[in-house]
């Protein structure tokens, strides 16, 4: 039957294969599409946002301070809402089988919960590795903190999938305990997008060993996300947007993508200098150099920052006021108060909707609401500003490879009637296209029928706060 069907034969023998990452494309020329699914916001009464603030604080401190190694445990609730929760899918091992898993461009390791793993995995369906004929385990152990909270279990390597790519022996965390209140359904695992340089394990993350490898026909990852945090409807799960690799979805942004490199070419966080800042149409005083560098990081919430220069965007809104006990470092201003914010990184300037700076009353009565931008301590060696969801839901964002960069770009109106509406949610799958792999070569052929599905074809991730 193979004689009937037309195939592209995949060169990959000049290729070397990365240690413990051998990426399979199974992928067309143009790359891979991926749906995104949202968490929608939980209710929450006045002492409860209180709590959620002092985390949201104390995870970014914890995540980004060189303090500490990032495989030390730090054991942080997470209250996830409003905009905060985005997540999709992976497929690993033989045969694959679905996980819904965190997506974060400011960590770099990946793992997913074992099925031996404690009360503490909430999610649903863990990972078998008895069930999975290519499984090896390492026999090292491993340990991942985050702000938000950490988890521990075993190395290994097994087939991982995502978004019509493979990567045969790719190594992660099959974890056996995290942080309480880390995972929730259902979500079942953390799949790291930022460099290799970061990784607790030391693997090389999935996306890299692909961009790396030549098998993305573009070097790059973009994003667009949705808003339904001033929607009083939303549901449990609303659709989250759309993140892609390989390629760039130009139905979802207008205009050029304007690139930014990362500083100094030193890939670690996803960094860019913010060159200038308006709050209600005045500048605000910044610091230059390593002092103006911000992760931009999908796995943050907020927009936290230098004391300073949050001091001083809270004295641009009238009214407003510090925050005391969990809300220190939080500032609240008057409701009624539209607030506009432009920040630009050395290309031009891109708004933040005042929908998004505004994220929560300070009680249920109250006239005042707390804004998304809050304050951290400056820590050496760490990049002062983290820059999370807040902003990046107002633009096209994109995660470049080669040269290190990240660009922005402004959405389309198609991508902007995404928010708030009502449509049916993303769910997990396995597969988007048809491709046959030589087991042990570096050949590739490419069914042109499309009718086997065998491939993760969605993913998605989860905002961590």
């Amino acid at each position: 039957m193979l004689s009937s069907i037309p195939f592209a034969l995949i060169l990959l023998l000049s290729i070397p294969f990365e240690t413990l990452a051998v990426p399979r494309p199974l992928t067309s020329a143009a790359g891979q599409f991926v749906t995104l699914k949202r968490r929608s916001q939980i209710t929450r009464n006045e002492s409860e946002w209180a709590a959620w603030a002092k985390g949201q604080r104390d995870a970014v401190i914890s995540k980004y301070s060189k303090q500490r190694k990032r495989s030390t445990g730090v054991n942080l609730i997470v209250n996830q809402g409003l905009d905060s929760s985005f997540y999709g899918s992976v497929a690993v091992g033989t045969p694959p089988v679905a996980f819904d898993v965190i997506l974060d461009t400011g960590s770099a390791d990946l793992w997913i919960a074992d099925t031996s793993c404690d009360t503490t995995c909430a999610g649903t369906g863990n990972f078998n590795p008895t069930k999975s004929s290519s499984f090896q385990n390492l026999n090292k152990d491993f340990e991942v903190t985050y702000g938000s909270g950490d988890a521990m279990g075993t190395l290994g390597q097994d087939v991982v999938q995502m978004a019509g790519f493979s990567v045969e022996k790719q190594m992660f965390g099959a974890v056996t305990t995290t942080s309480s209140n880390f995972l929730q359904n259902p979500v079942t695992g953390l799949i790291g997008l930022a460099w290799q340089s970061l990784a607790a394990s030391g693997a090389m993350p999935f996306w890299q060993a692909l961009a790396s490898g030549g098998y993305w026909d573009s070097p790059v990852m973009g994003f667009q996300l949705t808003r339904f945090l001033n929607d009083s409807s939303a549901g449990d799960l609303e659709p989250g947007g759309s993140l892609s690799m390989g390629f760039l979805n130009e139905s979802l942004y207008t205009g050029s993508i304007d690139y930014q490199n990362i500083p100094g070419g030193q890939a670690s966080y996803w960094l860019q200098a913010v060159t200038d800042l308006k709050v209600q149409g005045k500048s605000i005083p910044l610091s230059s150099g390593v002092g103006s560098y911000a992760a931009i990081d999908t796995g943050t919430t907020l927009v936290a920052g230098p004391s300073d220069a949050i001091q001083a965007i809270y004295a641009q809104i009238p009214g407003s006021v510090p925050g005391s006990g969990q809300w220190e470092g939080f500032y609240s201003y008057p409701c009624g108060t539209a607030v506009e914010v432009e920040i630009s990184f050395g290309g031009p300037s891109w708004t933040i909707s005042p929908a998004d700076f505004q994220f929560t009353p300070t009680g249920a009565s109250s006239s005042y609401c707390y804004g998304a931008f809050y304050e951290i301590p400056t820590t050496q060696g760490s990049p002062p500003w983290i820059v999370g969801d807040t902003f990046l839901k107002n633009v096209y964002s994109v995660f470049r490879y080669d040269p290190p960069s990240v660009g922005f770009a402004a959405l389309s109106e198609a991508a902007l009637a995404m928010n708030g509406v009502n449509a049916v949610v993303p769910t997990p799958t396995i597969g988007s296209d048809t491709a046959i792999v030589t087991a042990n070569s570096a050949m590739a052929l490419r069914s042109t029928s499309g009718l086997t599905v065998i491939i993760s074809g969605l993913l998605g991730f989860l905002l961590l706060v």
